[in-house]
């Protein structure tokens, strides 16, 4: 762990050189303030040498004035150095989650996921900056203190850090405790950055069915944990500084009466006395700087090792071997496949299908008994446990996962709109696009006209998620960036289920337009649109019951005919 922290210090390693060598200078200034009070307290005033003390005094303000701008430096591009690690972190994290496969979010919530991003990684950044600086400055001032404070009296200075042990072991016993409920913590807060994303992005379901309540309830309990949470974490940390106070604040009663001995039995002088008490804080200081680092060093280290879990999570990579398979003709085949997305639950057992390049497949059934299943294994979203799938007769594992989704066109029914102008989101089929084809594919995706009614056009943004359009607009949006993507391979995964049917009829010629020589797998409830499929197949808890055509499925008086008669009967 330590390793890859220090990685991220190499771009930034000349602004860290001068960070140190600033932090050193200022430990330097420091021990000029004691030296030239004991000067002035042995000799200066005893002898009347106001002309050394007005120097003195002038001397150190023009080192009070270095150090200033030595502060600075060190605040700002500090600073600045920490915040740039912290970029390349959340840069690193970004590229790493978009390399990881569909399972890791169907098991992680966005919130979780924010949080690890931001206050994690900021409390990193934070670490990065101090912990050096804390390090330094506080190493070098013990050391010299040491060395100072041993020229006034070397037995004196022996029972001062005679104390140190104890501090030591005070702080490490707890700091374990400390640790872990900075973790719990930490937990909390992705629980409730979880729930409130949940909720904003529902808010709309909530206004609908008048349950803000229970959004509040909901939203009160994660806030209670959290607040649970942090008082343990508050909890560990005063009874921490607290204790570590206590200690500092003997080693004042310690000076104070064993100077005062020595004081008395003549082996110190009154100015050399005065002296060591203004200048023990010269130990005190630092050693109080690396207790209080470490609460820092807790945020900082928790919040890395979160970060670190994400980048430990295995991404989506290609087999070795895996070729670009370019434009590819359409055949796809399955032969026995088998897939589960957990070890003890097989989603499909075993499907055979044989789906002829420029046809048309459409696969039926009760929901939950893996159609879109089947439609997420074509483009490698999830991977088989047995059996394999083919494309042009190679075996999609031997395929670069980005040429084959190249090559598949997918429209779903829950459409995803990015919050940004209707240009930019049908760009998305094909990035390198010109505005003659954007409009082009809006055109045949029958959305063109209802675009040139807006006052901005193509400018328009469409907000998040689309939230200014119509349920039959994002629809035709999303058709409109297929088109333009223009892939061998379509699936359609109830594109048009949530629709009514005058709106359905519109996307339907669209889609009809969309899938002429492509091959298209298309999964729907609403058996009227695909009664002119190719073939269509019946599956039921994960196998395959049926195969045929509509006439023959309907004559062959089981599932199908038995839905397609209930759905007759009802239109």
């Amino acid at each position: 762990m330590l390793k890859k922290f220090i990685s991220y210090y190499k771009p930034h390693k000349l602004i860290f050189i001068f960070d140190m060598l600033a932090s050193f200078a200022m430990s330097m200034i420091a021990i000029v303030y004691p030296i030239v009070t004991r000067t002035m307290l042995n000799d200066l005033i005893p002898n009347r040498n106001y002309r050394m003390v007005v120097i003195c005094g002038g001397g150190l303000l023009v080192l009070y004035v270095v150090r200033m701008l030595l502060n600075y430096f060190i605040q700002y591009y500090g600073h600045v150095m920490g915040v740039r690690m912290q970029a390349q972190m959340r840069s690193d994290m970004f590229t790493h989650l978009e390399k990881l496969p569909y399972s890791f979010y169907d098991k992680n919530e966005t919130g979780k996921i924010m949080s690890r991003m931001t206050s994690d990684l900021f409390d990193v950044s934070e670490l990065a900056h101090h912990g050096p600086e804390n390090l330094l400055i506080s190493s070098i001032s013990i050391i010299t203190s040491f060395i100072y404070l041993s020229t006034i009296n070397i037995y004196l200075t022996v029972i001062i850090f005679a104390c140190v042990p104890f501090l030591i072991i005070l702080a490490t016993l707890l700091r374990r405790k400390m640790k872990n409920a900075f973790k719990k913590s930490r937990e909390a807060t992705a629980e409730i950055n979880a729930a409130l994303e949940s909720s904003i992005s529902g808010i709309r379901v909530t206004k609908a069915f008048t349950n803000a309540d229970k959004e509040k309830e909901k939203f009160e309990a994660g806030n209670e944990q959290f607040v649970e949470s942090r008082k343990e974490a508050y909890d560990a940390m005063g009874k921490f500084h607290s204790s570590t106070t206590f200690i500092t604040d003997i080693f004042n009663v310690i000076v104070l009466i064993s100077g005062g001995f020595f004081l008395y039995n003549g082996e110190i002088g009154f100015g050399d006395y005065s002296a060591f008490i203004v200048s023990v804080n010269l130990f005190i200081s630092p050693v109080m700087t690396l207790v209080n680092f470490t609460e820092q060093y807790q945020n900082g280290v928790t919040g890395f090792e979160r970060f670190l879990e994400i980048l430990a999570e295995e991404p989506e990579a290609d087999s070795e071997g895996a070729v670009d398979i370019g434009r590819a003709e359409g055949h796809i085949r399955f032969d026995s496949v088998t897939s589960a997305y957990d070890e003890d639950k097989e989603i499909i057992k075993g499907i055979d299908l044989d789906i002829e390049k420029g046809k048309t497949y459409a696969l039926v059934g009760p929901s939950g008994g893996g159609k879109t299943t089947i439609c997420h294994l074509i483009p490698g979203f999830y991977e088989i446990t047995d059996g394999e799938i083919s494309l042009d007769g190679r075996d999609i594992r031997t395929i670069t996962k980005s040429s084959l989704r190249r090559n598949i066109g997918i429209v779903q029914q829950d459409v995803y709109l990015f919050n940004s102008s209707i240009r930019d989101n049908i760009l998305y089929g094909r990035l390198d696009a010109t505005e003659d084809e954007v409009i082009e594919a809006a055109k045949r995706a029958n959305i063109h006209d209802y675009i040139m009614t807006l006052p901005e056009g193509y400018n328009t943004n469409i907000g998040e998620r689309g939230v200014k359009l119509s349920g039959g607009q994002k629809q035709r949006l999303s058709i409109a960036r297929v088109f333009l993507k223009n892939p061998p391979i379509l699936i359609l995964d109830e594109a048009t289920s949530a629709l009514d049917n005058t709106t359905e009829i519109l996307i339907q010629r669209a889609l009809d337009e969309l899938c002429k020589g492509r091959t298209t797998i298309v999964v729907a409830h609403r058996l009227s649109t695909i009664k002119n499929a190719d073939e269509i197949v019946v599956i039921e808890e994960g196998v395959i019951t049926e195969k045929g055509t509509h006439d023959e499925l309907v004559a062959l008086g089981k599932t199908y005919a038995h839905l397609y008669s209930l759905q007759f009967r009802e239109n």
